[in-house]
């Protein structure tokens, strides 16, 4: 196999579908900087950008970071069932667009989700199948809230409702399907790259194993006609 490419036992190129990589952590933990990281290195995965009714920070670019939409829009898609999942946090709502995932998927492609538990419980319920899903723990509480301060974006207060979002948010970590401490950016995004590359390879191995399945029992109709 190379890449993402299994092939059949003729040498025809199998067609995967792409799998749905999860990433969730407290503010401040790291999810954000840990899939930019991905992003930037890995040409098979692309991001899901969620819509939200937030404000934009300085430093982000609309349809590139989020879609950044009005609360009246938010409903809209909401109502008409666009989203495939959808959270209120910190007092904003986010949610994300289904038919770009969907489209990605069946053409093999990974897509990378940087949501909360909240979203992942939701998309659990439809598309579990297709997800591999992490949750990024801080060291400590101490050092979330000294990564929290030194984003210059953050007011105290805004500190303070994120740290007791933070207690709520760790509870869920057992939904799980890995969790990494990140302890050191460098080692904690090479770990979350052995992740995704098991994950990678044994789907490529499923589709694998189907084909032979598909090749056999035909084989077996085959030989039962006298």
């Amino acid at each position: 196999m190379t890449g993402l490419r299994a092939e059949t036992a003729a040498g025809l190129p199998l067609q995967r579908r792409g799998l749905m990589l999860i990433v969730s952590s407290p503010s401040g933990a790291g999810k954000t900087t840990l899939t930019r990281l991905l992003l930037a290195e890995d040409r098979d995965i692309d991001l899901s950008i969620s819509v939200t009714t937030r404000p934009k920070r300085p430093s982000e670019v609309n349809h590139v970071h989020y879609h950044f939409i009005a609360a009246s829009e938010f409903e809209r898609m909401r109502d008409q069932r666009e989203l495939l999942e959808s959270a209120k946090v910190h007092g904003n709502f986010y949610g994300t667009p289904i038919g770009p995932v969907e489209k990605a998927l069946a053409a093999g492609r990974d897509v990378l989700f940087d949501i909360d538990w909240q979203g992942t419980v939701q998309i659990y319920e439809r598309m579990r199948p297709d997800i591999v899903s992490v949750f990024v723990l801080p060291p400590s509480a101490a050092e979330l809230k000294a990564r929290l301060e030194r984003r210059a974006e953050n007011t105290a207060e805004d500190i303070g409702h994120r740290l007791q979002n933070a207690r709520v948010e760790i509870g869920h970590w057992s939904k799980y399907d890995y969790v990494l401490v990140n302890n050191d950016l460098d080692s904690t995004f090479v770990r979350l790259k052995a992740i995704l590359d098991a994950e990678r390879q044994k789907r490529a191995e499923k589709a694998r194993v189907a084909e032979l399945i598909e090749r056999l029992k035909a084989d077996l109709d085959a030989m039962a006609v006298p």
